[in-house]
């Protein structure tokens, strides 16, 4: 029974982890996102077809 504790423990503690470093990596890439499109917002003039 404590082996099933001991599995069940680390499997969550894994699962949190890798939790908080997709919210993380969500959050650079969304800045990432946000940053460019305000660049290229600003830049807009000099864009020719």
């Amino acid at each position: 029974m404590e082996k099933a504790y001991k599995t069940m423990t680390s499997s969550s503690v894994m699962n949190i982890t890798l939790g908080i470093i997709m919210i993380v990596a969500g959050l650079a890439s969304g800045v990432i996102t946000i940053v460019n499109g305000a660049r290229l917002l600003k830049d807009r003039h000099g864009i020719t077809f």
